[in-house]
């Protein structure tokens, strides 16, 4: 699969109470803040770098009292949320993903870019985001080479 769809560690998801109560910490480590916007009301994330390449960590918080991350806070506490996995083409992975029995338990598409999530139900426990950028995700954010590993989006 990796070498007919391209796939890459895109960031490194966390889940928090609150954004600005945790970023100092990632200030400590040499973190440097690239861009934060809610999602519908919903939830708030928020992602930085380590100004040395395209690194990523994203912390995300709730923004309404009852969402999926009210209620893994809820069960989970803070912690690791999710690996991003950016690939060229959601559907081409999903496909290969549940031809092996694995399952993928929540596709969306939205304006700037589709993503699938795999179930944690797989071996390793983690939950997987797969994401795929769009052309117009570029607008109105970072320059790409904060936005992307090595500077561009993956192309399949």
């Amino acid at each position: 699969m990796s070498q007919e769809t391209p796939v890459r560690v895109d960031h490194i998801g966390i889940a928090v109470e609150d954004i600005a109560d945790a970023e100092p910490f990632l200030f400590t480590l040499g973190c440097r803040k690239l861009i934060e916007e809610s999602v519908d009301g919903r939830f708030r994330w928020a992602q930085y770098d380590f100004d040395r390449d395209a690194s990523r960590l994203e912390l995300i918080a709730p923004e309404a009292p009852d969402t999926f991350l009210t209620s893994y806070l809820d069960d989970h506490g803070p912690g690791l949320h999710h690996v991003t996995l950016e690939v060229a083409s959601v559907d081409a992975v999903t496909a290969v993903i549940e031809h092996n029995g694995y399952s993928v338990v929540d596709y969306r598409e939205y304006q700037d870019w589709t993503e699938a999530f795999v179930s944690p139900s797989n071996p390793t426990g983690a939950l997987f985001q797969l994401f795929e950028y769009h052309d117009s995700y570029d607008a109105d954010r970072p320059p790409a080479g904060q936005l992307y590993v090595d500077g561009s989006r993956l192309d399949g």
